[in-house]
C-alpha cells in the first residue's frame, strides 16, 4: 500500500468516550477505583480493562450493546471515507473497546472499512471473558502490533486518548485531540489538533494534493 490510516474509536469516531461510560454503568465500583490509576498510567490498560470487563455477567452483554447502540458518531466521519475510498486510501479502525460496540454504532458503514480490530467478548460463562489476538505489552490491543500487520510508505494514525499513545508514538504523522494531544505534548512528539473529521479530510485534500 502507498497510505493507510489507522483510527480510534472510543472518543475519536464517537463522540463521547464510549467505552468508558459503559465500564462506568456496568461496573461502577471498580471502575471507579481503576479507570484513575489507568488514566495516571500506575496500572496497565492490559489488566485494568481485563478486570473491569471480566467483573460483568454474561447475561448483560445485549444491555452493553443497547447502551452504546445510540451514540452519535463526530462530524465528518463518512465525509473523510468518501475522500478516502477516491484516493483508495483504506481507514483501519483499531479499538481498545469490544467490537460488538463498535459494529452497532457504526452499522452499515463498517463495510466502508477496511478492518477492523478490537477486543473480542466471549458470553459462554458466568462473566464476560476477554480474548484478543493483539493483546501484549501494556494494551489489551497493542495497536503498534496491529499496525505490523500492513506494510505502508504512508502511515498516518487518528485518536485522542491514552489507549492511542503507543500508535501515535510510532506513527510519523498524527491527528491528536484531547487526552492524547496532552500525553503527546508531554513526550515532545508533533501531532496535528483537530476537533472532527472534516478538518482531517481537509488537510489530507492539501497534503495530497
Amino acid at each position: 500500500m502507498k497510505r493507510i490510516i489507522f483510527c480510534d474509536f472510543d472518543g475519536t469516531i464517537t463522540v463521547s468516550e464510549t467505552f468508558v461510560a459503559v465500564l462506568k454503568h456496568f461496573a461502577p465500583q471498580l471502575s471507579a477505583q481503576l479507570i484513575p490509576q489507568m488514566y495516571a498510567r500506575q496500572l496497565t490498560l492490559r489488566e485494568g480493562v481485563r478486570r473491569i470487563l471480566e467483573s460483568i455477567p454474561s447475561s448483560r452483554y445485549s444491555e452493553i450493546l443497547e447502551f452504546t447502540q445510540q451514540e452519535p458518531i463526530r462530524l465528518g466521519f463518512t465525509e473523510l471515507l468518501d475522500f478516502l475510498e477516491a484516493k483508495q486510501v483504506p481507514l483501519v479502525v483499531v479499538s481498545g473497546g469490544l467490537r460488538g460496540m463498535v459494529e452497532v454504532v457504526l452499522g452499515d458503514l463498517i463495510q466502508r472499512l477496511h478492518a477492523v480490530h478490537a477486543v473480542d467478548a466471549d458470553t459462554s460463562g458466568e462473566y464476560l471473558q476477554v480474548n484478543s489476538e493483539f493483546e501484549g505489552g501494556t494494551e489489551l490491543v497493542a495497536k503498534v502490533l496491529v499496525m505490523e500487520k500492513y506494510l505502508a510508505d504512508e502511515t498516518i494514525a487518528i485518536g485522542d486518548s491514552l489507549t492511542d499513545l503507543n500508535m501515535a508514538l510510532a506513527t510519523p504523522m498524527v491527528f491528536a485531540r484531547d487526552r492524547l494531544a496532552q500525553y503527546l505534548a508531554e513526550h515532545q512528539k508533533p501531532y496535528i489538533p483537530w476537533n472532527n473529521f472534516l478538518e482531517i479530510r481537509d488537510y489530507l485534500a492539501k497534503l495530497w494534493k
